[in-house]
């Protein structure tokens, strides 16, 4: 599988008989190998995950689909495109198929934030991303806020607790200051991935260094990909 990072929580996983883009709102969308179907999530409605400027990918590529958080409104679909989208919610799963005519199944969780999260099966890999679930703690908010959204963020962690996950693209937000590594570590210790990508981190690509360095990262610091630039590619 072959992972470039775009910006901020935007990625493409090129695998053999399909592409998924995941929360694309600027950068430059990398080349896909052939013609194989490409695959466009978005999380959420928030500016830094989608824009309607996915939209233009069908006028460059026949074989495009859409796979939408129902947060964002149908009408920002242009109405030709309706029928190759499908918005899923909160505990909603659905079936499409590769470029090989092999399942793709997508399964959305409850983000702490806007929308959902994405747990994606194809080719016998098992890709996650988190879109804004994350464990959304902020200095200075009141202490029963922030253990109602670590609760909440618990939770969903439960579900995908015990399931084996290849590749996952995770949060560490600096805006967080000293708990800006929360969400991943909870991630780590609950759910696990054998490569998991930082997101999220605004620009500051050095925070993925600072978080391995971190006591509570010992032991699963070399399963975390630093990221040094905008349109940088692993093979995984």
């Amino acid at each position: 599988m072959k992972v470039t990072y775009i910006h901020h929580s935007s990625f493409m996983a090129e695998l053999e008989h399909a592409a998924l883009l995941f929360d694309y709102f600027e950068g430059e969308v990398p080349a896909v190998e052939g013609d194989k179907p490409l695959f466009v999530f978005a999380s959420h409605r928030h500016g830094d995950h989608f824009s309607r400027s996915i939209f233009e990918l069908a006028d460059k590529r026949r074989n495009v689909t859409y796979v939408l958080s129902d947060d964002i409104w149908t009408r920002q679909v242009p109405e030709e495109l309706l029928g190759r989208t499908t918005f899923l919610g909160p505990g909603e799963d659905t079936r499409l198929l590769d470029g090989a005519g092999e399942p793709l199944d997508i399964e959305a969780f409850k983000s702490t934030d806007e929308g959902v999260a994405f747990l994606v099966k194809a080719e016998g890999k098992v890709i996650y991303h988190a879109g804004d679930l994350n464990n959304w703690v902020w200095e200075g908010e009141p202490e029963k806020d922030n253990q109602r959204m670590s609760e909440r963020y618990h939770t969903e962690l439960a579900k995908l607790a015990g399931r084996h996950i290849d590749v996952a693209f995770m949060l560490i937000d600096p805006r967080q200051e000293k708990d800006f590594y929360l969400g991943m570590d909870d991630f780590m210790r609950t759910v696990g991935a054998d490569v998991v990508f930082p997101m999220h981190f605004w620009g500051d690509f050095e925070a993925a260094s600072r978080f391995k360095a971190l006591p509570c990262a010992r032991d699963y610091q070399d399963r975390i990909r630093e990221i040094h630039k905008k349109g940088e590619s692993f093979i995984v």
